[in-house]
């Protein structure tokens, strides 16, 4: 099988695959147009998010088995067309939880603590000590939205901290020993802090807005490291200077391109996130949760496995 790779990932992809008796064939500059004039001499893509797979690709894509997204999540993918045609979709959201758990847990702790507001004082020649005093996580409520791979990773860092942790998902039964699954409602009204593990779908478009954000029955920290469009920014701006919300580690931002690899003209800034970039209660980071060392070789090390496992024998 003819395996087409369009963006350049761990090198243990390449030789798994290899080894496995596959054609492995590197195109990491050709524009979406270009590829969609040979894509019909492969079997199957690996990609990450250099552009979008939509019907026209798919189209174009007559002898394609495969799709790998070295990653998560499938949004950057006309999922519902590529499975009309039979293409199996595979992704990889046990290479990088790990990670994602870890980064969402430094950020809440990095929050709890100001330690980024504390780290630009100091260094400013700024020492002060009470209007830097933190809060501890023990005994806080931690509401979970998404508790599939990523949501689950995070409620297991928690263990620790003696903490009350609730998930609310879309799917049933998906609680554990971690996390106590509950009504929307019901983390609403108890969660002291609310984290965000969910794909883009039509349902988590813009769902943190106003009136999502004042459903909740007191002030809460949010902490977003699944995907920038289910916030709406102004909303979340002035939640911010109500004190509804108290404070927000954002490693996703609704600005951000779909590639996940550029934000936006540095020249032209919306309004809401110039405000959000002057807030010392808000931490950013450029969609790194995911993205270790260690992250990016098992994400291509899951990924060559579900190949050679789905494809292997074809």
């Amino acid at each position: 099988m003819k395996i087409l790779h369009l963006d350049s990932n761990h090198s243990l992809l390449l030789k798994m695959l290899e080894e496995a008796g596959f054609l492995n064939e590197e195109n990491y500059k050709a524009s979406k147009a270009e590829i969609e004039e040979i894509i019909s001499n492969y079997d199957g893509i690996v990609i990450r998010s250099r552009f979008n797979i939509d019907k026209q690709f798919l189209d174009a894509a007559k002898n394609l088995k495969f799709i790998a997204r070295v990653g998560a999540g499938l949004e950057s993918i006309d999922t519902e067309y590529a499975e009309k045609l039979g293409v199996k979709l595979i992704a990889a959201p046990e290479g990088n939880r790990n990670a994602v758990g870890e980064h969402t847990l430094g950020m809440l702790l990095s929050l709890f603590n100001n330690l980024n507001k504390a780290d630009r004082e100091v260094k400013n020649g700024l020492w002060a000590r009470e209007a830097n005093r933190g809060i501890e996580l023990d005994g806080k409520t931690v509401g979970i939205i998404g508790y599939g791979n990523m949501g689950k990773a995070f409620a297991k860092k928690l263990r620790g901290f003696e903490c009350e942790v609730l998930c609310y998902d879309i799917k049933q039964n998906v609680g554990d020993k971690n996390a106590k699954q509950v009504p929307l409602k019901e983390l609403q009204q108890n969660a002291d802090v609310l984290s965000l593990h969910t794909p883009w779908t039509p349902l988590t478009d813009k769902m943190i807005d106003s009136e999502f954000i004042n459903s909740f029955s007191k002030p809460f920290w949010l902490i977003n490291t699944a995907r920038g469009k289910s916030v709406v920014t102004q909303d979340l701006v002035s939640a911010l200077k109500s004190g509804k919300v108290f404070g927000a580690g954002l490693d996703v931002l609704e600005f951000e391109k779909l590639s996940f690899e550029t934000l936006f003209d540095s020249d032209n800034l919306p309004n809401s996130l110039k405000e959000l970039f002057a807030m010392d209660n808000v931490i950013l980071s450029p969609h790194i949760a995911g993205w270790t060392i260690e992250s990016k070789e098992k994400l291509a090390k899951v990924i060559a496995e579900k190949i050679i496992q789905n494809f292997k024998n074809l």
